[in-house]
């Protein structure tokens, strides 16, 4: 397996740049690659170094940007740490960071309960937090949520809104009747989880042409959405790109993909208290409306994830 390494003076150039880099190893590897000081695989499970946390984040980049987040507010709090990102999906980072590989892990609440229980059903953040903490590993702990909200959502393109007529208004359900002439993209793992072509089987009862596996709402997702190869998407509802685009983004009445709460999830032993009062303070700062502007400063400005985090948690008095 080919790992390929962004370092933080290759980061300093054009994000543009780096995320093509990114899509590319992505797309020729099946994983993603890393940024790591010792330039390591992450994905060999070595032990963090004693007194280093250790924040990694998963291949797409919202991921990318949270992680710089919450690892500059430890760093400015005295806390040592380093780096390792873009190592691929949360089938591979859950089990870094229960062997102690990863310290530190921006998650997303809703998407973790589904990873750990497929039946789990909360009604609210709170019932979401409760069962996350009754499956997860002892070695783990999940910090405070934030308000912030990035969640899964099939979008349609602008062509095929109009042949359906469907609007921001309209529901998942409304691709019943059409959805055996349209093609579904997402990442590989969308295809076999129940947040995914299963529950839009199970609970709107979609059965698409076909789905064509591309990235977690990343570059080849959007590219493949606006050039009409595939109809319909799982995209994030932070990502700048879907009204730039203007697509349109179905509604969700049965909340198949439920509460998404960027929550940091801990390796317990390596991270100090202090550091758990560091993260949990950045958490409360962090709304969906401030994700949107940072991941449009990063996608769409050009800027690099590691300055906005930094500006960011100057201006929010967090640095």
């Amino acid at each position: 397996m080919t790992n390929v390494t962004i370092a933080r003076s290759i980061r300093s150039s054009s994000t543009s740049a780096v995320s093509l880099l990114v899509v590319a190893a992505a797309a020729l590897t099946g994983c993603g690659s890393s940024d790591s000081s010792d330039g390591k695989d992450p994905l060999k499970g070595d032990a963090a170094k004693a007194g280093t946390v250790v924040v990694g984040s998963n291949n797409f980049p919202e991921s990318i940007l949270l992680a710089d987040i919450y690892g500059e507010a430890l760093k400015s709090k005295g806390i040592k740490v380093s780096y390792k990102l873009n190592i691929g999906s949360r089938e591979t980072t859950y089990g870094l960071i229960k062997n102690g590989t990863i310290t530190v892990l921006p998650e997303y609440n809703g998407a973790l309960l589904a990873y750990l229980d497929a039946k789990a059903a909360p009604q609210s953040v709170e019932e979401t937090n409760q069962a996350i903490s009754a499956k997860l590993d002892s070695k783990l702990s999940l910090l405070e949520p934030s308000e912030a909200q990035d969640k899964d959502a099939v979008a349609v393109n602008e062509a095929t809104a109009a042949k359906y007529d469907l609007t921001t208004k309209s529901a998942i359900g409304d691709l019943a009747a059409v959805a055996k002439d349209l093609v579904i993209g997402g990442s590989p793992e969308f295809q076999t989880r129940q947040q995914g072509l299963k529950g839009l089987k199970s609970v709107y009862g979609l059965d698409f042409k076909s789905f064509k596996a591309l990235d977690a709402g990343g570059r080849l997702t959007v590219t493949a959405l606006q050039k009409n190869n595939i109809q319909a998407a799982d995209v994030f509802t932070t990502d700048p790109t879907i009204s730039k685009n203007k697509f349109v983004v179905l509604q969700d009445p049965k909340n198949l993909f439920g509460f998404e709460n960027v929550t940091p999830l801990t390796y317990r032993s390596g991270l100090p208290a202090a550091g758990v009062s560091v993260l949990n303070d950045v958490s409360s700062k962090l709304d969906t409306e401030t994700l949107v502007k940072l991941n449009g400063d990063v996608q769409n400005g050009g800027k690099d994830p590691l300055d906005v985090a930094k500006n960011w948690l100057s201006s929010a008095g967090l640095s």
